[in-house]
């Protein structure tokens, strides 16, 4: 049997954390996290970044691993995230990829390749010095023209990858969304079994809202201070949201009530956003939040699902 994998993902505030490690601590797992942004040093607040009282005494791996100045690809991901996988069986424990991240989920899954339209320097440098001038909305609507399908499932700010698509397309003459079609028919890696939590829409907005308010409460604009103290704005880890709107807000582009308007605004999109791209990218099974009264009954029947897994 290929090595057993656990993955848990969904939407933005869904309830990730919370169960993995229940479930880790019912399966006597570790866990991995598949977060673009939680990987970095010191951005805490505004990633929502699991606490030690949270993680009770569970294994966590690519947290705290880079600092924001640290290039953090998913070819990066992939490396990491493999070493950690090595490192959990050595231990002969169940390995949980947790994260809303779904490209990088998938990535690893299915071993995908990702060194097309990665070679093309002069169009790289044109495409970034593009977004710097005209901004990411330009650069976005340029992917969206080419491929639409793949668009959908990118924030705007994500510039890295709105560029590299662009590249691939530009490289290859085939979009994206296709070659990411083409790498899915993949046999996986792994003996997965897959989770993808969801909830009431209007449930999940309103943690979302609830969430960046309790962020605020924990001192994000101080937290996000003190990375521009020791960081380029410019820099792929401080367009996240939750720092790129509080920077624009400390730069005197907007209010703090506008920046927190948008904030909350933009992490709607961006859960609508990861919703779709597990509709359309992911094989996994729904659980509904709702039909369950705590992370640690939704844990309990993944423990009950993944048995084959664990003998």
């Amino acid at each position: 049997m290929k090595p057993p994998l656990i993955t848990i993902a969904g939407p933005t505030a869904c309830g990730k954390t919370a169960v993995s490690v229940e479930l880790a601590r019912l399966i006597d797992g570790e866990i991995i996290s598949a977060d673009s942004m939680q990987v970095y040093k010191g951005m805490d607040i505004g990633t929502a970044k699991i606490t030690e009282d949270e993680k009770k005494g569970i294994k966590h791996y690519l947290i705290d691993s880079l600092s924001p100045n640290e290039d953090f690809s998913i070819a990066v991901f992939q490396k990491l995230a493999k070493e950690a996988l090595t490192e959990i069986y050595s231990h002969n424990k169940m390995p949980i990829l947790v994260g809303g991240t779904g490209f990088y989920v998938n990535g690893l899954i299915y071993d995908n390749d990702f060194t097309p339209g990665e070679k093309d320097n002069d169009l790289r440098a044109a495409l970034e010095n593009t977004a710097n001038e005209k901004g990411n909305d330009y650069v976005y609507d340029m992917l969206r023209s080419l491929d639409p399908e793949y668009a959908v499932t990118v924030h705007p700010n994500n510039v890295k990858r709105v560029i590299r698509a662009i590249e691939y397309i530009k490289d290859t003459g085939e979009k994206f969304s296709e070659y990411n079609k083409r790498e899915r028919l993949r046999e996986p890696a792994y003996t997965v079994k897959s989770y993808i939590l969801n909830m009431d829409r209007a449930m999940l907005y309103d943690r979302i809202e609830k969430r960046i308010d309790i962020m605020l409460e924990q001192g994000l604009v101080e937290e996000v201070k003190g990375l521009m103290a020791k960081y380029d704005t410019s820099l792929v880890s401080m367009k996240g949201l939750g720092y790129k709107e509080i920077i624009d807000y400390l730069k005197g582009e907007y209010s703090l009530d506008d920046a927190v308007y948008i904030l909350k605004r933009d992490t709607r999109h961006f859960a609508r956003r990861q919703l779709t791209w597990f509709r359309h990218q992911s094989n996994g099974t729904w659980i509904d939040v709702n039909d369950y009264g705590s992370a640690k009954e939704i844990a309990e029947f993944i423990k009950n699902d993944v048995k084959e897994l664990l003998c």
